[in-house]
């Protein structure tokens, strides 16, 4: 029987205003320390933290403590005063405490842009994702959408530990559960999708194939995810457009115990913590350890400096860029100049001839972006004040980047990383480059559990959005495949794969460019004295292989590779290189940035490094 000593005796009530939600970590209890299993052991020293009233009343319990977590870290949440906290805080096993944050959503012509082919290539040969489970924590999901048909699909794995809170899982959705409780007791909450960004993401990612899909009559074709074979199991950690940090440690917690192979969060918070705060990176690392991928969206605060969400180095922080889809749709002034931008709603009946450009009543109504106002609910706005049509301007940090959204009305604003895509530098640890690399997120089409305004085809539930919310699930399809290709390959080999093997041009063979349209810089698109770094390789490619070094350096930088050549007889075989870096100009000012990279090229293998220097 186990009881504290004096010196930490439970702490007593001292008040119940006041209370918010703490995240708690404490010490693992030691070995047998209640006589009982170990989840017991858990549970019952987690509640020995708690003030004696509260630890002895059931009823209390349960209002008070929220989660308590055994996967992902060592420790619970629970409504708590501040004034507990410090009596808590003298406590053996008592680690760390704080309040919760609250994380926000980061708001398919993809696989074909990103060169998914079905007959051919990387999609075929890593059958579709198949056998990989996807565990998606959003704001739910609609199961009885055609995206998530299970036509086709195997099973899940066996060690999958069934649990869906819906009658209609099946073998493409094969769990969802819901977690918030806090202030609902024990209250039961289905885990549907009444947002329509966890619809959007799920879809992104293994979405099954669809005919005829669009949104507002654009972007038709066929609708499919990234890894269309692999399955889903969905965590409601959102209610609206608020995740508590609670809420998602509960849903990683459950995600590992239930077996996912890969986990896809598109939410983050606007500010930068340490690490041993960031319990969602505290998660991602416990889950990491236990073979599953993470990844996750990178945050909407572009384009400034220093503005990465998720920074944790074990992530994959996933920025946003455009793709070859362009919504069109043009303002013509009436001196003939024409501005093109993009809108998802282009009524057929609107009239030809010019409308004046001055405000509301059956006028084209100029707005500018931000204020902290949603683009379509300005429209909004203009509509309900008679306007005819709005023309959404960008400001300058906007760029030439735009937004196909669907609009209420007719809209367009004038147009490759895009604006609201957040830059480097990782300010939690500035040694480590962030974003890890761009993927599709401007103008995605997906699933949507309803049907969008002005929607003349009522049988397709697909909509057009934009943000690295979109971009996180591509990447966590694109790990799916390979899970299924390599499935004994650890998540830092998967997520080497990614970013070794990524494009450093466009799809036209040129650099990146950012929302200004110039060359966009390596903390946009991620991937003093002589410094030398090591790095060991591992061969996954062919047997009797000899890979040469072709180094781009940044610019007033002398970079020098040895071994220039790196020879493997065999697969798996390790192989190690250093690299130095040598200032080799004068000039630059402390603090200003050079970029490069380093490939290693073998047949038709190439494998790309990125460098990031920063003077002093």
């Amino acid at each position: 029987m186990f009881a504290r000593g004096s010196e930490f005796s439970p702490v007593t009530e001292i008040g119940t205003k006041n209370l918010q939600t703490y995240v708690v970590h404490v010490k693992r209890p030691e070995a047998g320390l209640f006589g009982q299993s170990e989840n017991v052991n858990l549970g019952s020293w987690y509640k020995s933290f708690l003030p004696s009233r509260i630890a002895s009343s059931d009823e209390q319990q349960q209002k008070r403590m929220l989660y308590l977590y055994k996967n992902v870290m060592t420790g619970f949440a629970a409504r708590l005063t501040e004034e507990e906290v410090h009596a808590m805080e003298k406590m053996d096993g008592f680690v760390l405490a704080h309040p919760q944050r609250k994380f926000r959503l980061q708001t398919t012509h993809t696989p074909v842009f990103l060169g998914l082919h079905q007959e051919i290539g990387f999609w075929k040969e890593s059958n579709f994702g198949k056998g990989v489970i996807i565990g998606v924590l959003d704001t739910g999901v609609l199961p009885s959408h055609p995206s998530f048909n299970d036509e086709g699909m195997p099973p899940p794995p066996a060690k999958w530990k069934w649990r869906c809170d819906f009658v209609a899982c099946n073998n493409k959705l094969i769990g969802a559960r819901s977690f918030n409780i806090e202030g609902n007791g024990t209250m039961f909450e289905p885990p549907s999708d009444d947002d329509g960004h966890g619809n959007h993401t799920a879809c992104t990612a293994a979405g099954a194939f669809v005919r005829y899909a669009d949104a507002l009559g654009n972007a038709k074709g066929t609708a499919v995810g990234m890894a269309p074979l692999a399955h889903l199991a969905i965590y409601k950690v959102c209610f609206g457009e608020d995740c508590e940090e609670s809420n998602i440690l509960a849903g990683l917690d459950a995600a590992v115990e239930d077996g996912v192979d890969v986990l896809s969060l598109s939410l983050g918070t606007d500010s930068s913590v340490p690490f041993f705060w960031d319990v969602v990176g505290v998660g991602s690392f416990a889950a990491m350890q236990k073979g599953i991928f993470v990844s996750s969206s990178a945050g909407n605060l572009g384009p400034s400096n220093g503005t990465i969400s998720n920074e944790a180095p074990w992530v994959l922080t996933v920025g946003a860029s455009t793709i070859d889809r362009k919504i069109l749709a043009t303002a013509k002034l009436g001196n003939g100049w024409q501005f093109d931008g993009e809108s998802v709603f282009q009524p057929h009946d609107f009239p030809l001839t010019l409308l004046p450009l001055v405000y509301a009543g059956g006028k084209v109504v100029l707005c500018e972006r931000g204020g902290r106002i949603a683009r379509d609910a300005k429209g909004q706005e203009v509509k309900n004040a008679g306007g005819a049509a709005m023309i959404l301007m960008n400001q300058q940090p906007d760029g030439f980047s735009t937004n196909a959204d669907a609009h209420v009305l007719p809209a367009t604003h004038p147009r490759a990383v895009a604006s609201f895509s957040p830059r480097g530098p990782n300010l939690a640890s500035p040694g480590i480059l962030k974003p890890d690399i761009i993927g599709a997120g401007v103008n995605i089409l997906a699933a949507w559990p309803f049907p969008l305004d002005n929607n003349t085809n009522s049988k397709s539930t697909f909509n057009i959005i934009s943000g690295t919310s979109m971009s996180c699930p591509h990447l966590s399809g694109i790990a799916a495949l390979l899970k299924s290709s390599h499935p004994h390959w650890s998540p830092a080999a998967i997520k080497s794969a990614i970013l070794t093997s990524a494009d450093l041009l466009n799809v036209n063979r040129k650099p990146f460019a950012d929302e200004t349209l110039q060359p966009a810089d390596i903390f946009a698109t991620g991937a003093g004295p002589s410094q030398i770094f090591t790095r060991t390789v591992t061969n996954v490619g062919e047997a009797k292989s000899a890979y040469v070094a072709k180094v781009v350096p940044p610019e007033g930088v002398d970079v020098r590779v040895n071994p220039t050549k790196l020879y493997f007889s065999q697969v798996n075989q390790k192989a190690t290189y250093s690299v130095t870096l040598t200032c080799a100009a004068s000039g630059y000012q402390t603090g200003e940035l050079a970029q490069g990279h380093i490939i290693w090229v073998y047949a038709k293998y190439s494998v790309k490094s990125p460098i990031a220097v920063r003077f002093k």
